[in-house]
Formats: structure tokens, C-alpha cells, sequence
């Protein structure tokens, strides 16, 4: 019993063990094909990205290796690569990235740490629902935000332009005054780069006719057609360095170009938590408090775009994921990651779905992707420095673009209106104090809604004449008001329900009213507060002759209610008992309107409601030796 837990435990936390006995020539082939096609993706992306978390290229390309053999290990999804990404490398920017760190990668590589140990933890300990809390227009709204946020970071690399802040409103207003200064070879650059992708972006996404059988070369040109679309950001990025190189043999430097990177691989080491910065350095307290809310908000970042990603291939391919092992696997290559200069990874979209479109079987196509771009690290790195940052702008601005989605916004309007506001919240906020805010307030918002029926729950109130029913305010007289809840009392609502009960209960147009009764069909729970905030409720409503009666109360509310000991407690099992008990019963007297209900209560044998129609109960001595309640109030 206990080798079959340790195994079951084993493939649980160690998927590899899962599948590769079943490994097999034809899925090394998929695996070879999609590894080395999203490679040739990650290369140019990796460079591009790290521009986009302000710090040096290479520190890119450290952050796209390791992800993929730690993955390959401990996923549960054959489609999700790790690497860096637009918005997590936005949101390192802001954490730590340039801005904070003075181009130092130090912050970033602590942020990958401490993302990767809260990510294991909350993996550990089955937290992974927490993103459950955080709602579709939330997420929509903050990756809108932060892909127009990206896409307009890149202006400035797209025209030549420098000195641009970081900070989204500053960088607006510097980029439009700075606009006389445009380098016209980078914007012409830039503007041709960006044309053939999209071109070449929409021959991969060619429709073929496969309903006839078509000879061997047209398959191959296919096929090539297909793979030219799919690495277009490599040819791209190739024929701009070119561009650069040839301009350079004849003494001309008509483009902006990227930094030099250094020509080695990582090395593997701990990370460093000292930054050194001239006359200045700071210590780990210091960079651990600079970073501070990164901690939290980036592991949670990482977990919404991989289980996004994941759930959405796993749902075409027909697969499960598991959700906590998806955060240990993103949580361990992160940790591994810091130990290669790595900044934080999560799944990336793009890739993704080039890996699951060119057939990858297992994740082991990631150890091919990975091995690619050290290669590229190893022997390809001094030719980088030929590619041109309006090239880079390019292939940013067209991949984030995609995320852009300002269609959900007419869905949200014709189904919930009220779903609008967190994504506002989350859009605008996100622009105007930066985008790790914007999800916050979105999240904050979204919540408040959520707990708005708690807060104020449903409420129908009915007055009853003697002879018919009606609904308040319409009717100025009646005997009895019938109140009913709509959901669960809970104790965010219950100072509003009491304060309606006694609203409605104590109406002094309402001179001739004797009982209240309070139908709980709908309430499923009531937690301590509000159980014993009905104490003063029925007290009032005792000392103004209004006598209160619990119907159709649930078997486990029940028993709360006769726990917290509530003096003149009373119940009913239907709301046509309780009023038979108080016209029969009690001997009203319906020929006197002002009549109290309490003025004519007699002792009662009944047992708890159970024969009687209903009990009611003063203090703990009227329990009955057989569990049942005495009904005689005592004032």
C-alpha cells in the first residue's frame, strides 16, 4: 500500500514518469519539429522582450532556456512553453527592471526567486483556486491595458526616439513632443518590418483545399509557405541585420541598434541580493522592500496566463491539466531560472500555439526549444548586435496587438452591465497609476460586487389584510407582514436586514399589525452574528406587541437558532400554520384591530412546531427532556 502511494505520488508531482514509457519514435518526431519552430520564435522574442522589462538583451535569452527543461519535467500539458513574455516582462519593468535597479538585472533575478518560492508554496498547499476569484473582464481588461501599454512603450524604439520616461503618462506626452526628432530610417524600418509580418502572419494562416490529392512539390511549398509564417519574427529579424550589416560595410550607421550581448553562456550561481550602483549600494532589506508588492503580484500573474493558456489547449486537445502542479512546475523553473540571470517566466500564448500547431506530442519539445537558444547563446550572439531596435519595436507591437480585445466590452453590455465596471476600473487605473494597480482596483471592484448581495441582501415584504394579500407599499393596514430573504444571512447584511425587519415590522401606519413572520425558504446558512443579531429584533418588536414567528426554517438552522438561546423565540414549519396559530390558537380577536397578539398568548403544549404547527422557546430550561421545545413565553 505504501510503494503504490509513493509511485501514485511520484507521477503526480513528476508527470515525465507518466508518459515517457510511452514515448516513441513518431512523437520525437513532433516533438523535434515544434521544439525547433518555437526556438526560432523565442530567439527574436527573448531579445525584444527584455528591452521591454529594461534590461539588458541577453538577460532574454537567459530567461528562455531553463523554463523549458524544468517543464519538460513537471508540466502536465504537452502545448505550454515557458519563457518570457510581453506582460510579464512589463510588469518585471515595474518591480524590477531598469527603472528601479538602474539597468541592473539584480531586482529582476530576486523577483524570479521569490515568485518561484510563493509559486511552489501556494502549489503545495492546493491555493491554485484563488484565481478563480479574479473574473474574465478583470483579465481582459488588464491584458488590453497592458498590451496598449507595451505596444506604446515601442514607439520610441520604433522612431529613434530617446530619453522617453517610463511612467505611461509622462511617456505619452514626451513621445508626441519628441516626435520633430524621428530617425526617418528607423520609422521606415520599422513600418516595412511590421508590414511583412502581418503578411506574413496571414500566409500561415492559408486555408488549403485538402479535398484533392495534390502532388509531392505543392505539399512542400506548403509547407514552406506554413514555416515561413510561423518563424516570421527569425526571417524578419534576420533580414533587418542584414540590412544593418551590409549599411555598416560601407560606413553608414542609418539605424538604431541593440546593445551588445555578452557572447557566453550564464553562469550558474545563486543569486545576488546586493546592487551596486556607483557610491551607492544597496543590501538585501533594500531590495527585498523595493520590490515588495512584486512578490505577490507577479506569481500571480504567472499562474493566470499559464492556467489561461493551458485550460484553453487542454480543452482543444482534450486533456486535463492540474491546475497546483502547473504552479509547482512554473514555481521550480523559476527558482532554477534566478540561478541563470533568469527573470521571471510564465507560458506564453504565442508560443503555445505555434507548438501545438506543429504537432508536438509530449513536453519534451521544450528540451529542443531550449537547447536552440543556448546554442544561439553560444556561437550567434556577436551577430545580434546588427539588429536594429525599430526591427525589435516591430515584432512587439505586432504580437501584443493580438491581445488587444475591446470586444468583450458589447458582450458584457447586452448580458451584465454591471460586469463593465471592473473592467473599467481595471482599464483606467491601470493607465493612469501603472498596470500592477490596475489589476488590483479591478480585482477590488470585482470583489465588492461579489459581496454586494451579502451586504444587502434580497428582501420582499407582504402585508396581509384579513381577507387578502398584498405587497407593501400599497396597502397602509394589515394584520400580519410576511418577510422573505432572498439568499443566506451572513453577518456583512444582517445590521441591514434587522434594520428592514424593524422598518417594516413597526410601520406606525400599519396601527392594527399584531405579528411578523419571517420565511427563511431561501436562507441555506446563518453564521453566528447574525443568528444572535435576531435577539434584539425579536425583543423590539416583543416590547411593541408584535410577536415574531421563523417559518420554513431548515433543520441545521433550526438547531443554531435553539443554541444561541433566544428569549421569545418562535417557529412554524409553513407560513399557513403560523398564521392559523395566531387566529386559533391565540383567541385573536378579529373584531378588535388594535388588539395585541401578545395580550391573549397562552401556555401551549406543543413539541417544538413539530404537532403543534409551532414552538418557541426563552431560555435554555424550556427545552424539554425529549429534545423538544415548551412553547409558554414567559415577558
Amino acid at each position: 500500500m505504501r510503494e503504490t502511494c509513493s509511485v501514485a505520488t511520484l507521477k503526480k508531482r513528476v508527470p515525465i514518469v507518466q508518459w515517457l514509457p510511452k514515448y516513441n519514435l513518431q512523437k520525437f518526431q513532433g516533438d523535434l519539429i515544434a521544439g525547433l519552430t518555437v526556438g526560432l520564435t523565442v530567439i527574436p522574442q527573448g531579445i525584444a522582450y527584455a528591452k521591454v522589462a529594461e534590461l539588458p538583451p541577453q538577460y532574454g535569452l537567459y530567461s528562455a532556456f531553463m523554463g523549458c527543461f524544468i517543464y519538460c519535467f513537471m508540466g502536465t500539458s504537452k502545448d505550454i512553453t515557458l519563457g518570457p513574455t510581453a506582460i510579464m516582462s512589463l510588469m518585471v519593468a515595474e518591480f524590477g527592471g531598469g527603472a528601479s535597479s538602474h539597468g541592473d538585472p539584480t531586482m529582476a533575478i530576486v523577483l524570479a526567486l521569490g515568485s518561484g518560492i510563493i509559486q511552489i508554496l501556494m502549489g503545495l498547499l492546493n491555493i491554485g483556486f484563488l484565481v478563480e476569484f479574479i473574473s474574465h473582464p478583470v483579465i481582459n481588461s488588464f491584458t488590453t491595458a497592458a498590451a496598449l501599454t507595451i505596444a506604446f512603450g515601442q514607439i520610441k524604439n520604433w522612431l529613434g526616439l530617446t530619453h522617453i520616461p517610463r511612467e505611461f503618462l509622462h511617456q505619452f506626452y514626451e513621445t508626441f513632443k519628441k516626435l520633430p526628432e524621428t530617425r526617418i530610417w528607423d520609422f521606415v524600418l520599422g513600418l516595412i518590418c511590421m508590414i511583412l509580418l502581418y503578411l506574413m502572419k496571414r500566409m500561415k494562416n492559408i486555408q488549403w483545399n485538402e479535398d484533392n490529392v495534390v502532388s509531392i512539390p505543392v505539399m512542400i511549398s506548403r509547407k514552406a509557405i506554413w514555416l515561413c509564417g510561423t518563424a516570421r519574427n527569425a526571417i524578419i529579424v534576420v533580414l533587418a541585420s542584414g540590412a544593418a550589416a551590409i549599411f555598416e560595410i560601407y560606413g553608414m550607421y542609418p539605424f538604431s541598434l541593440t546593445d551588445k550581448i555578452d557572447s557566453r553562456l550564464p553562469p550558474f550561481k545563486a543569486p545576488s541580493f546586493v546592487i551596486n550602483n556607483g557610491n551607492t549600494t544597496m543590501g538585501p532589506g533594500e531590495v527585498i522592500s523595493t520590490i515588495g508588492s512584486g512578490f505577490a503580484i507577479i506569481p500571480i500573474i504567472g499562474l493566470i496566463e499559464t492556467i489561461a493558456i493551458g485550460k484553453a489547449f487542454a480543452r482543444k486537445n482534450r486533456y486535463k491539466i492540474d491546475t497546483n502542479q502547473e504552479l509547482i512546475a512554473i514555481g521550480l523553473a523559476n527558482i532554477v531560472g534566478s540561478f541563470v540571470s533568469s527573470y521571471p517566466v510564465t507560458g506564453s500564448f504565442s508560443r503555445t500555439a505555434i507548438n501545438s500547431q506543429s504537432g508536438v506530442a509530449t513536453p519534451f519539445g521544450g528540451v529542443f526549444t531550449g537547447a536552440l537558444v543556448l546554442i544561439a547563446l553560444a556561437f550567434l550572439t556577436p551577430l545580434f548586435s546588427y539588429i536594429p531596435n525599430a526591427c525589435l519595436a516591430g515584432i512587439i507591437i505586432l504580437a501584443v496587438l493580438d491581445m488587444v480585445d475591446f470586444s468583450l466590452l458589447i458582450h458584457l453590455w447586452r448580458i451584465n452591465r454591471v460586469d463593465i465596471l471592473p473592467w473599467i476600473f481595471c482599464f483606467i487605473f491601470s493607465f493612469l497609476m501603472g498596470i500592477e494597480y490596475g489589476i488590483i482596483i479591478g480585482v477590488a471592484v470585482n470583489l465588492l460586487i461579489l459581496l454586494y448581495p451579502y451586504a444587502k441582501p434580497g428582501i420582499k415584504v407582504e402585508k396581509e389584510l384579513r381577507n387578502s394579500v398584498a405587497t407593501a407599499p400599497e396597502v397602509t393596514h394589515g394584520d400580519i407582514v410576511v418577510i422573505k430573504f432572498a439568499e443566506g444571512l451572513h453577518f456583512p447584511g444582517i445590521e441591514y436586514v434587522l434594520q428592514r425587519v424593524l422598518d417594516e415590522s413597526l410601520d406606525s401606519d400599519l396601527c392594527n399589525q399584531r405579528s411578523v413572520i419571517l420565511d427563511m425558504t431561501h436562507v441555506h446558512g446563518l453564521d453566528y452574528t447574525s443568528a444572535h443579531g435576531w435577539q434584539a429584533v425579536i425583543t423590539d418588536l416583543h416590547l411593541n406587541n408584535r410577536a415574531v414567528i421563523f417559518v420554513n426554517l431548515r433543520p441545521h438552522l433550526l438547531e443554531v437558532m435553539k443554541k444561541c438561546h433566544l428569549k421569545h423565540f418562535r417557529f412554524a414549519s409553513t407560513i399557513e400554520e403560523a398564521k392559523a396559530s395566531i387566529h386559533e390558537e391565540n383567541d385573536v380577536d378579529d373584531a378588535n384591530p388594535r388588539q395585541s397578539l401578545l395580550s391573549k398568548e397562552q401556555p401551549s403544549t406543543a413539541n417544538g412546531g413539530e404537532e403543534g404547527g409551532y414552538g418557541s422557546t426563552d431560555a435554555p430550561h424550556l427545552l424539554t427532556d425529549d429534545g423538544s421545545l415548551d412553547i409558554q413565553v414567559q415577558d
